[in-house]
């Protein structure tokens, strides 16, 4: 292993953002949970069973918007229709549930700002000295945006986000596909570049892309799921990477 925490062989580094980089996937919690509480009221009445922290893990976390609405509606036995991508945030289609969320979350992120974890700055700026590349990958279509927001924007090589991925038609995580973009635009096999994730569907793209090391972030207490799901090691934080004995 190298100082880095990192097998010999890893070339480039690809990270998550949410819960990897910033502080936003508690925010990202948050907007799901009021969107989904919402809707489940006025679709059940006040005796409705409320989104909870288990069903953001399962079904949502890491997931396109639209990937993480279909994947709880199936979960609870409802189906909606599958709407256009700019359909109202008030209307009950997929796509509208998941516009609703995204003016929650941006509303959130306009009123609180966005932090990032000052221990994976400091090991990206680590890695980018030790001759790595780097890219982010994300589902989110405001990655761009939250980079800027906190300076990070100039950490990356590559940046494969929701935006990207609609553009190119990849799928989202748990498929790989992002990850593989990221490691072909890098020109690194991805025997040869390690995944940072926090998310079970990261952790699942990782394993199926055949990724050369893929390391867990553990920000709310699910190291053994995140270990099942295919994490060869899991951290609280970036910088214990290198750390180990």
């Amino acid at each position: 292993m190298t100082d880095l925490g990192l097998p010999q062989q890893i070339l480039a580094c690809l990270f998550d953002l949410d819960g990897v980089i910033t502080k936003t996937a508690v925010v990202h919690a948050a907007a799901w949970k009021r969107t989904f509480d919402d809707f489940l009221r006025e679709r059940d009445g006040d005796g409705f069973r409320p989104f909870d922290d288990a069903d953001y893990s399962a079904y949502v976390d890491g997931m396109p918007r639209a990937d993480g609405v279909r994947s709880f509606l199936a979960s609870r036995g409802v189906e909606l229709p599958e709407g256009t991508s700019d359909d109202p945030p008030d209307k009950a289609t997929v796509n509208g549930l998941g516009n609703r969320k995204n003016r929650l979350l941006l509303d959130m992120i306009r009123t609180d700002g966005v932090e990032a974890y000052d221990g994976t700055l400091r090991y990206i700026e680590a890695v980018r000295a030790r001759g790595l590349r780097t890219a982010v990958v994300s589902s989110s279509a405001n990655c761009l945006d939250v980079l800027r927001s906190v300076g990070a924007e100039d950490l990356f090589d590559v940046r494969v986000d929701g935006v990207v991925a609609a553009e190119r038609r990849l799928p989202g995580k748990p498929r790989p596909d992002t990850f593989l973009a990221a490691a072909k635009d890098l020109g690194v096999d991805p025997s040869r570049a390690a995944v940072f994730e926090d998310a079970l569907a990261g952790m699942d793209a990782g394993r199926s892309g055949h990724f050369g090391y893929v390391v867990g972030v553990d920000r709310v207490g699910q190291s053994d799921a995140l270990r099942a799901h295919g994490a060869d090691i899991v951290v609280q934080d970036l910088d214990e990477l290198g750390k180990r004995p």
